[in-house]
């Protein structure tokens, strides 16, 4: 048995339940396209509006601009704690995680709030719940704040802790 799996992977390149849930994957797309069928995805009286090219946008986008910027900023930090450390000069605690946590944080927060914050459809809002969307910009900045305090907060208390060993 772990022979045949052995092979499999090396034909393959991976775990033979990966292939399993990539097949489930694309099963459950096929199956959510039969059910909504294809119209519900395309707008053709308004292109631009349509599911699709929304996908397609969000997918180029990320993979095209957004992916490289964050892999090299992630990289330099990468760098620039690693030739800290090797030198002696940083500290014993590596502070990579108490930057990238916290950016992650506000990325996906800036991912939700983003439609109040840009003020989207501010009459159906308006008229939904009696409020603007005026302080969503202000309250994602100050949880954005609020997320890297913490782990400042955080990583103070390690380096600490650290020091005293």
């Amino acid at each position: 048995m772990s022979t045949a799996a052995a092979r499999f992977r090396t034909i393959y390149g991976s775990h033979p339940l990966h292939l399993l849930v990539l097949i489930a994957g694309i099963a459950l797309f096929c199956s959510v396209i039969a059910t909504i069928g294809v119209t519900a995805l395309w707008n053709p009286k308004v292109w631009w509006q349509s599911i699709a090219v929304w996908f397609a946008a969000a997918i180029i986008l990320h993979d095209l601009v957004l992916f490289p910027v964050y892999a090299v900023v992630d990289r330099l930090l990468v760098g620039v704690t690693r030739s800290r450390r090797e030198t002696g000069a940083g500290p014993r605690v590596p502070l990579l995680n108490y930057v990238r946590a916290p950016a992650l944080g506000a990325g996906l927060t800036l991912l939700v709030f983003l439609p109040g914050i840009i003020e989207q459809g501010a009459p159906a809002y308006v008229t939904a719940t009696g409020q603007t969307q005026e302080p969503f910009l202000g309250r994602w900045l100050w949880l954005t704040a609020a997320m890297f305090l913490a782990s400042a907060v955080v990583y103070a208390v390690r380096l600490l802790r650290a020091r005293r060993r």
